[in-house]
C-alpha cells in the first residue's frame, strides 16, 4: 500500500471516529410500571431473573439514590416528560375520566395543548419521536394525544384503566383502533374461591398479549429510524397489576415459590400462581428489552445509543402482589402512593458505550424531572425552563462538574395529602395534610435510618422550619380543588 493510500486510509478512520463522536446520539427511555427499587437483580433481586437489565447495570452505571416525582402513574409520567416537580406541574394525581369498559374509554386528564414535553424539544433537534406502551395523559381526540405532544409515533394505551388488562381488544396506533385477537375480558370479575376451577382461571387469558405487540412495534421503530437520531419513550405497563402473562413465560417459574391462588379479593384479574405470574411478567419484560439491545447492535447502531431503564414508582400493594415476598423495595418503608422511600425511590440504570463508564456506582441524588434537562445536554440543544437540573456529568464520570439540588420536593394529594423533601440525607415527611392542616414533619436520617423507622424531628426543629419554608416556595396552586391541599 502507498504512502498516499495509508494517509487517506487514516484520514478515513479519524474522520469516521470524529463524526461518530458528534453525531447525535439516539435515545432509548424505558419506563416500567409500579417495578419497585429492589425488584431487579442488579439491585439485589434473588427470586426474578432480569438478566438483560442487570447488563445495562454491568456495562454503564448505576444510580442508589433515583427518585420519582409523584408515587403513582399519571402524574409521574407528566413531570417526567414536562420537566417538572409535583408542586408545579400541571398534572398532580390520577385524574380519572371513563369507565373500564371500551364503550367508556375516556382515559385521564390530558396535557393542555403547547406542552413543552421531551418530544417536542427533541423533535426540534431533528430526531424522530416515538412513545410506545402506556400514555395515561390524554386520548388521541384531545389535547394530551401523544402525537399533539412531540411524538411522531405512538403505540399502546391511552388509557391506564384499559392498561389494567394485558390481553385487551385493542390498543391505539397514531389515533388508530388497532383490534387484537382477544375476547371482552373484565379483569375486575372476581372468583368464587369455593367454586373457582381452571377454566375460571382461564376466563383472564387471551391470545395477544400486549407487551409482545409493544416489543414488536419497538423493534419496528428502531429499525425504521436506523439511519436518523431518533428518541423511543418506552413505558411498558409491567408490573402493573393485573397478573397476567403467556403460560410459557409463567412456566419458567412454577414450583419454585409457596404459593396459592389469587382469586381477586384485592382488585384486579384472578390467577392460580400469583407468585410466579409477577415474577414471569417482570423476565418477559426484560426478554423485550434483550430483544431491542440486540438489535442495536445488529444495526451497528449499538454504540450511539444511549439506554436508560427506571420505573415509574415503588410496588404495588394490590391485586394479588406479594411486596414482602420478593423483598420488592429493599429495605426502604412503603410502597407505591407513599412518599417514604419505599414509594419513591427507584431502579435507575443507563448504558452508552464509549461514554458512560461500565460498572459504575453513583449515589448522584435525581429525579425524574431531571431527564428532560438531562436529554437536552445530550444532545447539546438549548435547554428549557425546568425544575431539573442536567446529570449528564455524573453518566460521563465528570463528578466535579456536576451540579446538585439543593433538595428535592413532592407533595401528593391523594393517601390523605402527603408532602416529603429530601435535602442531603435529611428527609421530612408530612402524611394526613388533607384532615389535619396541622400535621407534624416526621424527620429521618437517610444516612443512618435508611428505613425511616426513627423520627428526628423534635431534635431538630430549624430543619422542620426550613422543610416549611421549602413547601411555600415550591407549591404553585393547581387548576384541580382537590390537588388544592397544600395551603
Amino acid at each position: 500500500m502507498s504512502r498516499l493510500s495509508i494517509f487517506l486510509l487514516l484520514l478515513f478512520v479519524s474522520t469516521s471516529a470524529i463524526f461518530a463522536q458528534n453525531a447525535k446520539p439516539n435515545i432509548i427511555y424505558i419506563y416500567a410500571d409500579d417495578l419497585g427499587y429492589a425488584e431487579l437483580g442488579c439491585y439485589g433481586q434473588k427470586k426474578i431473573k432480569t438478566p438483560n437489565i442487570d447488563r445495562i447495570a454491568t456495562e454503564g452505571i448505576l444510580f442508589t439514590d433515583y427518585y420519582t416525582s409523584t408515587p403513582v402513574c399519571a402524574p409521574s409520567r407528566c413531570q417526567l416528560l414536562t420537566g417538572k416537580h409535583s408542586g408545579h406541574s400541571y398534572i398532580r394525581g390520577n385524574f380519572e375520566l371513563g369507565g373500564f369498559p371500551d364503550s367508556t374509554e375516556r382515559g385521564q386528564m390530558p396535557l393542555p395543548p403547547n406542552t413543552v414535553t421531551i418530544g417536542t424539544e427533541l423533535k426540534k433537534e431533528g430526531y424522530a419521536t416515538g412513545a410506545i406502551g402506556k400514555w395515561g395523559l390524554g386520548m388521541g381526540y384531545s389535547s394530551g394525544s401523544p402525537t399533539k405532544q412531540g411524538f411522531d409515533y405512538f403505540y399502546g394505551y391511552y388509557d391506564q384503566k384499559q392498561a389494567h388488562n394485558y390481553y385487551p381488544t385493542h390498543l391505539w396506533e397514531n389515533e388508530k383502533w388497532d383490534t387484537l385477537n382477544n375476547p371482552v375480558i373484565d379483569v375486575h370479575k372476581r372468583l368464587d374461591p369455593n367454586t373457582a376451577t381452571q377454566a375460571d382461571f382461564d376466563y383472564y387469558k387471551g391470545n395477544d398479549y400486549a407487551i409482545d405487540k409493544m416489543g414488536e412495534k419497538a423493534l419496528n421503530f428502531v429499525r425504521d429510524n436506523k439511519n436518523r437520531p431518533f428518541f423511543l419513550y418506552l413505558p411498558f405497563t409491567v408490573p402493573h397489576v393485573s397478573l397476567q402473562a403467556p403460560d410459557e413465560a409463567v412456566a419458567e417459574y412454577l414450583g419454585q415459590f409457596p404459593e396459592t391462588p389469587y382469586y381477586g379479593g384485592r382488585s384486579y384479574a384472578s390467577t392460580p400462581y400469583p407468585l410466579s405470574t409477577y415474577a414471569a411478567m417482570i423476565t418477559h419484560m426484560d426478554r423485550k428489552i434483550g430483544d431491542v439491545m440486540a438489535l442495536l447492535k445488529e444495526l451497528g447502531i449499538d454504540d450511539n445509543t444511549l439506554v436508560i431503564f427506571t420505573s415509574d414508582n415503588g410496588t404495588t400493594f394490590n391485586g394479588g402482589v406479594d411486596a414482602e415476598f420478593f423483598n420488592s423495595v429493599g429495605p426502604y418503608r412503603g410502597l407505591k402512593m407513599d412518599v417514604y422511600e419505599g414509594g419513591i425511590r427507584m431502579p435507575m440504570v443507563a448504558r452508552w458505550p464509549g461514554r458512560i463508564t461500565p460498572g459504575s456506582v453513583t449515589d448522584h441524588v435525581g429525579a425524574h424531572y431531571d431527564v428532560l434537562a438531562t436529554l437536552l445536554e445530550v444532545v447539546r440543544a438549548k435547554p428549557v425552563p425546568s425544575d431539573g437540573i442536567s446529570f449528564l456529568p455524573t453518566l460521563l464520570g465528570q463528578n466535579e462538574q456536576q451540579k446538585k439540588h439543593e433538595y428535592l420536593y413532592w407533595e401528593y394529594a391523594e393517601k390523605g395529602g402527603q408532602l416529603a423533601v429530601r435535602l442531603g440525607k435529611w428527609k421530612g415527611v408530612k402524611t394526613d395534610v388533607i384532615k389535619n392542616k396541622d400535621a407534624k414533619w416526621e424527620l429521618y436520617d437517610l444516612e443512618k435510618d435508611e428505613s425511616e423507622t426513627t423520627d428526628m424531628a423534635a431534635k431538630y426543629p430549624k430543619l422542620v422550619a426550613r422543610f416549611d419554608q421549602i413547601v411555600k416556595k415550591e407549591h404553585r396552586p393547581s387548576h384541580v380543588p382537590k390537588w388544592e391541599f397544600v395551603e
